[in-house]
């Protein structure tokens, strides 16, 4: 069943001028009675400013009557609030990580200025005047910009950073960078589960031999305890 767009301040508006019941409010908002009782006793969290479905268009008063009048009425919404939807602009972020834009701008122009100001805007969420000013160096807080991976401030994803290098690199004719910075690590990785796996063998071919006991397996681990 469709719901107001705002059940809480819809059924403190609707307990204040109304006298329908705390059920048929309840199901009304989508809420539970006693929510709804807690906003008729005041001892909800915050004290909610009523808002009236009548002027949202979403009850009647012709609809409220016939639910005043008859306890057992389920009240009908007149019409269905319209889904909001965000509109086509700069990425949003945080409060907390808007201070580190111009760092993670930096980095980009300065490890990929292939990528142009627009794909810049989208991946970090600022505009084509910040880019441009950190590019010719006359943004005022020059001087305390540090170019930071701006995957690392949490303001793109790897993803999103690596197909816009791309599309970048790809449009200028130039061969996109490869990202080698986990190879050393992948590298030790695939070496340890290769000792780990000779080990394990080792160990397989010496208890078929009969020259070490099989470990003991508690949740199928060998157990520290039991040598």
């Amino acid at each position: 069943m469709a719901q107001p767009l705002m059940p809480h301040a819809t059924a403190s508006w609707l307990v204040d001028q109304t006298s329908l019941s705390f059920e048929q409010i309840a199901a009304f908002c989508g809420l539970h009675i006693l929510e709804v009782q807690a906003i008729a006793d005041d001892t909800a969290a915050t004290k909610l400013t009523g808002r009236d479905p009548i002027r949202a268009h979403e009850l009647t008063q012709a609809e409220i009557e016939k639910g005043q009048a008859d306890p057992n009425y389920v009240l009908q919404m007149d019409r269905q609030p319209e889904a909001m939807t965000r509109t086509k602009g700069p990425r949003y972020t945080p409060v907390s990580k808007r201070a580190e834009k111009p760092d993670g701008i930096a980095w980009i122009i300065r490890n990929h200025p292939e990528v142009t100001d627009g794909a810049i805007g989208k991946l970090i969420g600022t505009t084509r005047t910040t880019i441009a000013a950190i590019r010719d160096r006359s943004h005022w807080n020059m001087a305390n910009i540090v170019p930071k991976d701006p995957v690392t401030l949490g303001l793109t994803s790897q993803r999103e950073l690596d197909a816009a290098v791309a599309k970048a690199a790809k449009a200028a004719g130039i061969e996109a960078p490869v990202d080698t910075k986990f190879d050393g690590d992948k590298e030790a990785l695939i070496g340890q589960l290769r000792h780990e796996r000779e080990e394990a063998i080792k160990l397989a071919d010496a208890i078929a031999r009969g020259e070490v006991e099989a470990p003991v397996l508690v949740g199928g681990y060998p157990d520290p305890f039991k040598r």
